[in-house]
């Protein structure tokens, strides 16, 4: 990789993190809050007996909570990828890093991510873009080794391919390429223990079929409602003077399928991990009643963990007392019985799942 392009890669990861941390991302609306969960006002389990214990991916996770991929691949992102695993361990959870290109193209940043390797976290997830599985540009596709070097790399028990061409074709050097990239993911399947990873725009049903053919082992939709990746390059393209760039990314701010909507459509026989949005237990719980296996979290961590391990134990331990007060409240003595708790999906939800065309 030449320098040039190298220094832009850290340069955009730095300026991702410090977009999520200090900009508005959201997308103005609640999703979450249009799945209830009706109370049980005689719930026959003790609080101090309800048990948040889950199984992802064949591992035993101490709640079913996934600190989804944050970043990598800048001086920074090894200092809060140690605090994130250190929290990941203190809690059981399962842990992801972010695109993990960029230590492939300079083994030089690989430390900001191997960190992880230091923690016992019971599931470590790799990532790699889909995006970057195709030639793009004249730029080599990466290859069924590559994706073996990247799980090595952070001892990862399964490997997270991205989709993220709603930022890619914001930014001004996005890679937009993307015939080929089922085969891709196919072909990688066929080798390693793959999740496809939305990030923030969501999954129709067809799309979770079409990855369920491809031999992926679960999917994370990844879907409208948490940080908007158009809008973090939104903020990039206005801060560098591209009207044209931003223009676009201001236009397809809210762009996607809503996460609780893209948890029912991807319902296809896979565990799927329900990110974008998710903030707070009760998001968690309402998460696992409609499907979900575990929720991701990232955009309400990323503040706690620039602030340091005492912050974000305090904000993720507050997170699973919301969940097992929504256990409670709902009379669910484990994640088994709380995925069959009653929910209504409402609101803008219900429109989505009564109009969606498959």
């Amino acid at each position: 990789m030449a320098d040039g392009e190298g220094r832009l890669i850290e340069r955009r990861k730095s300026d991702h993190i410090e977009i999520c941390a200090k900009e508005d991302l959201g997308v103005g609306y609640s999703y979450w809050d249009d799945i209830r969960l009706v109370h049980n006002a005689l719930p026959e389990v003790d609080l101090e007996d309800i048990d948040t214990s889950a199984t992802l991916f064949g591992r035993e996770l101490g709640a079913p909570i996934v600190i989804s991929a944050i970043t990598g691949g800048y001086g920074k992102a090894e200092e809060i990828n140690r605090t994130l695993a250190a929290v990941a361990e203190r809690f059981g959870l399962g842990m992801g890093v972010g695109s993990q290109r960029a230590a492939l193209e300079n083994p030089e940043l690989a430390c900001t991510y191997s960190v992880v390797k230091e923690f016992d976290i019971p599931l470590r997830i790799g990532n790699l873009g889909v995006p970057q599985l195709v030639e793009q540009g004249g730029r080599a596709a990466l290859t069924v080794d590559d994706g073996r070097a990247a799980m090595d790399m952070v001892g990862a028990h399964i490997l997270a391919i991205h989709l993220n061409y709603l930022q890619e074709v914001v930014q001004p050097e996005g890679d937009t390429r993307s015939k080929g990239g089922l085969k891709a993911i196919e072909r990688m399947s066929s080798a390693l223990p793959v999740m496809a990873k939305e990030t923030g725009a969501g999954m129709s049903r067809g799309v979770a079929l079409r990855l369920k053919r491809a031999g992926v082992r679960g999917i994370d939709v990844g879907g409208l409602g948490g940080t908007s990746f158009s809008a973090v390059e939104y903020y990039r393209a206005r801060s560098a003077g591209d009207s044209t760039r931003a223009n676009i990314g201001e236009t397809f701010w809210d762009w996607g399928v809503p996460t609780p909507v893209s948890v029912v459509l991807s319902s296809v026989g896979l565990p799927t991990v329900a990110t974008g949005g998710v903030r707070s237990g009760l998001d968690v719980a309402r998460a696992i009643s409609i499907g979900a296996s575990a929720a991701g979290l990232a955009g309400r961590l990323l503040p706690a963990a620039l602030e340091g391990e005492d912050a974000l134990t305090a904000e993720v331990g507050t997170i699973i007392q919301e969940l097992k007060a929504a256990m409670f409240l709902v009379g669910a003595k484990d994640i088994e019985a709380l995925s069959a708790a009653n929910a209504l999906v409402t609101g803008r939800s219900r429109e989505w799942l009564d109009n969606v065309m498959e």
